[in-house]
């Protein structure tokens, strides 16, 4: 997680899941900091590349815009197109060192500063740990897991399948083999990847998981055998005696709701820089939306949800008379 982070988002998540355990409703708080200096210590040389370049990219505009600097000044500066100053702002491409040493100063960054925000920029253009695992996965998958690395809450809509991080590996390995890929090795390859996503739930600074999850999911046999199903139930069971894990099912009986257009994710960080971004995948890519509007359109069916779903007690009790079913 990264350092020195602040609190105030988590402790509002963790009364929204208070709520959830008692069935009870509420409103989430979208207040939103400024964006600090470039010496903050909120974000530092441990954070995930993707994150680190949205941040770093986000500093850029806040000092060019405060030091009264225009995008074309900016681009003169560095003998690039406006366009290339816009994309470096919204971390759409790597930021360069050498671009950083033309441009802070012009926005009366002092030496030290600069320094400091370029060490920064070295460890945004790192690869992350699942980099080992790119010849396996879509190169826009990468963005997700960095996401998911460096959230402080994971909010969770599924109505298909049971979430990756809390998938078995064998219940893992019949969703993914249902899927496009080229050989038995690069199916195993997958699989470990997402197993090795799993380590997220467990690390010191472990983020709040949320899931809201259909009834249909524990309905459809996934895997050769009904061990498979079996033992994925009695991984959820066992996720739910997780402090950091909150499970909430959707059973059949409430009928229509608004989760109906299919399964989402959202990434909420301590960091004040980051908003909230919501994930959602298509047959050929996926899509990251981060701008307010979107992220409260989807905070509001997620609560919705939630307010509809069953409690975390019941979700237990309806997870154990599933188990005896099958």
């Amino acid at each position: 997680m990264l350092a020195n982070s602040l609190d105030s988002s988590a402790s509002t998540w963790q009364t929204r899941l208070g709520e959830a355990v008692s069935g009870g409703d509420g409103v989430v708080s979208e207040a939103r900091s400024t964006v600090p200096a470039v010496s903050s210590a909120s974000a530092g040389s441990g954070s995930s590349p993707t994150v680190l370049r949205i941040v770093l990219g986000k500093r850029l505009l806040a000092l060019r815009e405060s030091a009264g600097v225009s995008r074309e000044a900016a681009a003169g500066v560095l003998d690039v197109t406006p366009l290339t100053v816009r994309r470096m702002e919204n971390s759409e491409v790597a930021i360069k060192p050498p671009y950083v040493r033309l441009l802070l100063p012009l926005y009366g960054v002092d030496e030290g500063e600069v320094e400091q925000f370029i060490e920064l920029v070295k460890a945004a253009n790192r690869p992350g740990w699942w980099h080992r695992y790119r010849d396996a996965v879509p190169g826009w998958f990468s963005a997700y897991v960095s996401l998911e690395d460096e959230a402080s809450l994971i909010r969770t809509y599924e109505p298909h399948y049971v979430p990756g991080l809390l998938q078995t590996e064998e219940y893992a390995r019949g969703v993914l083999g249902a899927g496009a890929h080229k050989n038995a090795e690069e199916l195993d390859r997958r699989v470990a990847l997402r197993i090795k996503r799993q380590q997220l739930l467990s690390k010191p600074g472990a983020p709040m998981l949320w899931i809201l999850m259909e009834e249909s999911v524990l309905r459809r046999p996934v895997g050769d055998t009904p061990e498979v199903m079996k033992d994925q139930v009695d991984r959820l069971l066992e996720a739910t005696a997780i402090p950091n894990v909150t499970l909430q099912l959707m059973p059949f009986a409430i009928g229509p709701h608004l989760g109906a257009f299919g399964p989402f994710h959202l990434f909420r960080f301590d960091l004040t820089e980051l908003p909230d971004i919501v994930y959602t995948e298509n047959l050929t890519g996926a899509v990251y939306l981060d701008r307010r509007p979107d992220s409260a359109a989807y905070l509001e069916v997620l609560d919705n949800l939630s307010a509809r779903a069953a409690s975390v007690h019941e979700t237990k009790a309806f997870l154990q008379n599933i188990r005896k079913e099958l």
